[in-house]
């Protein structure tokens, strides 16, 4: 079974940056990876998603020209470059897997499988 593990969250001035690392206990080679993202009291949603390739990439509307998601099939990683951070930004960020290798659209959880644990990212208001 594929373990996914967050890294690169924490506190951030609104306006700045921060890295988010998905790593992967095994090959991601074959899996379209996805970002969500839970704020307390609300639904978790979903952020951005690459396909297995590298070659899709699907942004939710709040999150495009600030977010970039990025991988690495070499070292079985996943990264989100996210600038300009707003205080909505705020939630706990997790990584997740879909076994076909897509990107969906709109971004919905049901096709995810495999999930990371979360970081959390903070962006005082």
């Amino acid at each position: 079974q594929l373990q996914l593990v967050e890294s690169g969250g924490g506190l951030v001035q609104p306006g700045g940056s921060l890295r988010l690392s998905c790593a992967a206990s095994g090959f991601l080679l074959d899996y379209g990876v996805g970002w969500f993202r839970q704020a307390p009291g609300k639904e978790r949603e979903g952020v951005v998603c690459i396909s297995s390739s590298g070659g899709s990439t699907n942004y939710a509307d709040s999150v495009k020209g600030r977010f970039t998601i990025s991988r690495d099939n070499a070292k079985n990683t996943v990264q989100l470059q996210m600038n300009h951070l707003l205080p909505e930004d705020t939630s706990v960020y997790y990584c997740a897997t879909e076994d076909l290798g897509g990107c969906p659209t709109p971004i919905s959880m049901q096709p995810f499988d495999f999930w990371g644990p979360g970081t959390q990212v903070t962006v005082p208001s």
